[in-house]
C-alpha cells in the first residue's frame, strides 16, 4: 500500500488551487466588467478614467472588438487636457504613446511637434528675459524625453548664461581699472540681451571715458597748435577694424595707430596715437 499524503501538504495544495482559481475568476469578473465601464468613461468625458480603463483592459490581453480605436481617443482626449491644466511633462508622455501606437494619425504626430516647438519657444523667452532656471524647467520633459544621447537643450542654456555671467564680471574689473578699450571688447562680446542690458552703466561708463580721451588729446592738439596728434573718429574706426579681426583690445588699439601712421605714447594714465615724423621718431 502507497503511504498516506501528510494532512498539511493536501491542504497546502488544495488552498493553493482555491487561491488561484478565485483569482483567475475575479480577472475575468473584472474583465466582464471593464467594457461597460469604459463605455461609462467615454459618455461622461472622464479621459483619466477611460485611459485607466484600456491599460487595464490591454493589461488582460483582452482586445475586443473597437478597444484600440478607444484607447486611442483616450490618449489623445487625455493628453489635450493635461496640456491645458499645464501639465506639459505628462500631456507629452500620453502623447508620445499615443504617436508610438498604430492607431496614431498625422494629425497626432503634428500635434506634439507643436507642443514640443511651444515648449522651446516659451523657454527661450524666459532665458532672454533673464529667469534661467524657467526656463530649464520648461524644457525639462523634451531633456526627459531625449533619447539620442546628446546632450540636454538646458545644458546648451547653462553653458550660455555663464559665459555672459564671467564676461559681464570682466567688463566690471576692467571698468574699475580703466582699461577702456578692453572694456569696449568685454562688453561686445556679451551675446545675451538680459546680460547686455545688466552691464549698460559700465558701457555708458566707457563710452564717456573713451570719448573723453579724444577730446582731451584733441584740446592738447589745438591748444599746444600741434597737429601730430591721432583721434577721434579716424582712429576708433581704425581700431575697431583690427578688432573685428580679432585682436586683443591693446593689440588694436597700436595696429590702428600703426596703420594711420601713428605710433602709440603713454602719457600718464592715458594713451595717445601720436602721428610719426619723417625720420620715423
Amino acid at each position: 500500500m502507497a503511504p498516506r499524503r501528510p494532512l498539511p501538504l493536501q491542504l497546502w495544495v488544495v488552498g493553493t488551487l482555491a487561491l488561484v482559481l478565485s483569482l483567475a475568476s475575479g480577472a475575468l469578473w473584472w474583465e466582464r466588467q471593464l467594457p461597460g465601464r469604459l463605455r461609462q468613461a467615454l459618455d461622461s468625458g472622464d479621459w483619466s478614467r477611460c485611459l485607466e480603463l484600456t491599460e487595464q483592459l490591454a493589461a488582460l490581453r483582452w482586445l475586443g472588438e473597437g478597444a484600440p480605436q478607444q484607447q486611442a481617443r483616450c490618449r489623445r482626449q487625455r493628453a489635450a487636457q493635461l496640456w491645458n491644466s499645464g501639465d506639459q511633462a505628462a500631456a507629452l508622455q500620453v502623447q508620445r504613446q499615443l504617436v508610438q501606437s498604430d492607431q496614431a494619425s498625422a494629425t497626432d504626430v503634428e500635434q506634439i511637434q507643436v507642443w514640443r516647438r511651444d515648449l522651446r519657444e516659451g523657454a527661450m523667452q524666459r532665458f532672454r528675459a533673464g529667469d534661467l532656471e524657467g526656463s530649464i524647467a520648461m524644457l525639462e520633459p523634451l531633456d526627459r524625453a531625449a533619447t539620442n544621447g546628446g546632450n540636454p537643450s538646458s545644458d546648451s542654456l547653462r553653458e550660455t548664461w555663464n559665459r555672459n555671467r564671467l564676461e559681464a564680471e570682466r567688463l566690471t574689473q576692467l571698468v574699475d581699472q580703466q582699461r577702456w578699450w578692453e572694456a569696449l571688447d568685454s562688453h561686445n562680446r556679451l551675446d545675451h540681451p538680459w546680460w547686455r542690458a545688466q552691464t549698460q552703466p559700465q558701457r555708458q561708463k566707457v563710452d564717456v571715458a573713451i570719448a573723453r580721451i579724444g577730446d582731451s588729446q584733441e584740446h592738447q592738439q589745438h591748444s599746444d597748435g600741434r597737429s601730430d596728434v591721432i583721434s577721434g573718429t579716424k582712429l576708433d574706426r581704425a581700431v575697431q577694424q583690427q578688432l573685428d579681426r580679432g585682436l586683443e583690445p591693446w593689440q588694436a588699439f597700436e595696429a590702428g595707430c600703426r596703420a594711420l601712421g601713428g605710433q602709440v605714447e603713454e602719457d600718464g594714465p592715458e594713451s595717445f596715437c601720436r602721428r610719426r615724423g619723417p625720420t620715423g621718431a
